[in-house]
């Protein structure tokens, strides 16, 4: 068990399935307790935290609006009375070629996967500061470094969120937080599996498969290949590592 995680409290965005499912089970393994964000009823991720004898709550939230995350903030308060971890998980990923992207296309993937993170990090940092000591993870993404098409709008927003860690991380350095990021590859989760696989392949199993071939490790990446990354940057053993991105794709 990493060092320091007992008992502290932890919020996680898209928590009702997938990677963010895996990083509040993981969490509260390690004695996190968890509040649950998402667009959807988060009872299944409820019950893992349960399991693990930490104390949950579910709470629904668009992260992309000011007001639904200010009443989730809120909401979240009233139970814990504070949040000591924020791990901004919470993304889409719509494919759309360039010249049919409009700009309610380009808004629908800013708004929730940078002011998203943006919003919830600035709900709970004032918090942080006044017991000076915090840790923010945010999603970043292997395609930052990747050659794929269609997807200007979502790697734009990665690119963003690579940006904001780095920038955050310096201005609340003096109050004990750290701000680093997580960069995936392609992951075998809910979300990916309803996606289009990419022009070039029949099926997201075929998508899965050919990224996996360009990855030093040979295999699909799931959720739990990234729980102990997680793990590790909200401990008190990541306490001198920040604003840094951290690439857990197989290396790809």
């Amino acid at each position: 068990m990493a060092k320091g995680h007992k008992d502290k409290v932890a919020i996680i965005t898209g928590a009702a399935n997938g990677i963010g499912q895996a990083f509040a089970r993981r969490l509260a393994e390690d004695g996190v307790h968890i509040a649950i964000v998402d667009l959807v009823d988060g009872k299944d991720t409820v019950k893992l935290v349960e399991a693990a004898g930490r104390q949950a709550l579910a709470v629904k939230c668009d992260v992309s609006s000011e007001t639904s995350v200010a009443a989730m903030a809120k909401e979240v308060q009233s139970k814990f009375s504070h949040v000591d971890i924020v791990i901004n998980c919470a993304g889409v990923f719509p494919q759309k070629n360039f010249p049919e992207m409009t700009f309610a296309d380009w808004r629908k993937v800013l708004s929730t996967n940078l002011d998203g993170t943006f919003l919830v990090t600035a709900a709970f940092v004032p918090g942080m500061r006044s017991r000076k000591w915090g840790r923010v993870v945010n999603m970043a993404s292997s395609t930052l470094g990747s050659v794929v098409t269609g997807f200007a709008h979502y790697v734009a927003s990665k690119g963003g969120i690579v940006g904001f860690t780095r920038a955050l991380a310096t201005d609340l350095a003096p109050d004990g937080i750290t701000v680093n990021a997580i960069a995936p590859g392609l992951t075998r989760s809910p979300g990916t599996l309803v996606r289009e696989p990419r022009p070039g392949f029949k099926t997201m199993d075929d998508e899965f498969n050919a990224v996996a071939q360009m990855q030093a490790i040979k295999r699909v990446e799931v959720p739990d290949d990234l729980v102990g990354a997680v793990s590790f940057l909200t401990s008190d053993d990541a306490a001198f590592m920040t604003g840094q991105t951290l690439n857990v794709d197989g290396g790809r």
